[in-house]
């Protein structure tokens, strides 16, 4: 007999509200918080869904986050890097024992802050974190979202790293059989894509985003953006390999996550557009594209590359240039990693700080 799950979900974005309509279809019901009164008011008749996932679902929604978490089974955070600390910090008070955490999607090692949040606190509660969203779209009105896609794919550890099984048991559960298991937090971490691609992406098409123009994004990887995107995909790489750890190419994301044909990366966006889920591209420059992926997603990346020997240096490049365009020290823009305790570690210290985390009374693997 199929268990329902009350989820409680941080953020009322795309991710959010998407991540809702999601668990919904798998029986199981949630509430959302936002900062938004207005849109708390507009989510009381419940969310419509377009796209990859259509229907009505009924949710709840408030300004309370006490409210929120209250009778809540699991909580999932699904805001951008630059709201995690923050967020975090508000939330952690309110947990009781008995919830499980989700972060979709950890970057910036928030998964690990989080965690060490947890501990002060003296909770046996291991956190989830995921290496991307589950849905990837937009949303159109406060109560409306428009799914692109729903990946087939995502990434998935734990820390503690000893409680895998469980977090890959419970995200099954609420989304879908969908989720793929990888040793730690460093892997994870290190298989998120998105940061570099949004890179390629944004160098190529900076003067739309501050005009304001509407254009497809998977449309506009031409051949020379596609190149780039594969030299920025060559430097992960070669980090992971210096880990030896085994990351997906970039051309496998875009083949199991998007279901187009292997080819060069220009050529598999190509398809995704003719395909009709090419999406758009940022209409402003004020875009999580560039205020979370450079110094959450980029920055972290190329600190992971100079502890094991292995200089990023089109993304340090990558940080620098977005920098002067935008006239802000987008390395200075980080309130996670000085937190973390990581100046001066080495990779072997990295690797087992992520798999362990911050070690409580009673945490199991059964926790």
């Amino acid at each position: 007999m199929e268990i329902s799950v009350q989820l409680a979900i941080l953020g009322s974005g795309a991710i959010g509200l998407s991540g809702a309509a999601l668990a919904a279809t798998n029986g199981h019901s949630a509430s959302l918080w936002t900062r938004d009164p207005e849109q708390a008011d507009a989510l009381a008749s419940g969310i419509n869904a377009t796209g990859a996932i259509s229907g009505h679902f009924p949710v709840a929604a408030s300004e309370d986050m006490a409210e929120v978490l209250g009778q809540a089974d699991v909580v999932m955070l699904c805001l951008p890097g630059y709201a995690h600390r923050a967020v975090i910090d508000r939330m952690v008070p309110l947990l009781t024992h008995q919830q499980a955490i989700i972060v979709s999607s950890e970057i910036s090692f928030s998964g690990l802050y989080l965690q060490m949040q947890i501990a002060k606190r003296g909770l046996s509660i291991p956190v989830i974190i995921w290496g991307t969203t589950a849905t990837t779209g937009r949303r159109t009105a406060p109560d409306s979202v428009w799914l692109n896609s729903v990946r087939q794919n995502v990434d998935l550890s734990t820390i503690p790293a000893d409680c895998l099984a469980n977090g890959m048991a419970l995200c099954a559960t609420l989304f879908g059989e969908r989720f793929v298991a990888r040793e730690n937090a460093l892997a994870i971490a290190l298989s998120n894509v998105n940061p570099q691609n949004h890179l390629a992406i944004v160098l190529g098409n900076l003067t739309r985003m501050e005009r304001g123009e509407v254009w497809g994004q998977a449309e506009n990887v031409t051949p020379g953006i596609g190149r780039l995107m594969e030299a920025l995909d060559d430097e992960r790489l070669s980090v992971a390999a210096a880990l030896d750890i085994p990351v997906k190419t970039v051309r496998e994301h875009f083949h199991k996550s998007f279901h187009v044909p292997y080819g060069s990366v220009s050529d598999m966006n190509r398809a995704m557009h003719e395909d009709g889920r090419g999406g758009h591209g940022p209409a402003t420059l004020d875009t999580r594209y560039v205020y979370e992926d450079v110094p959450f997603g980029l920055l972290t990346s190329a600190l992971i590359g100079r502890i094991c020997g292995a200089p990023m240096q089109l993304h340090e490049a990558g940080i620098d240039i977005l920098s002067a365009v935008y006239g802000e020290d987008f390395r200075r823009a980080n309130d996670l990693l000085d937190v973390l305790g990581l100046s001066g570690i080495s990779a072997a210290a990295l690797r087992t700080r992520l798999e362990q985390g911050v070690k409580t009374p009673g945490m199991t693997a059964n926790s």
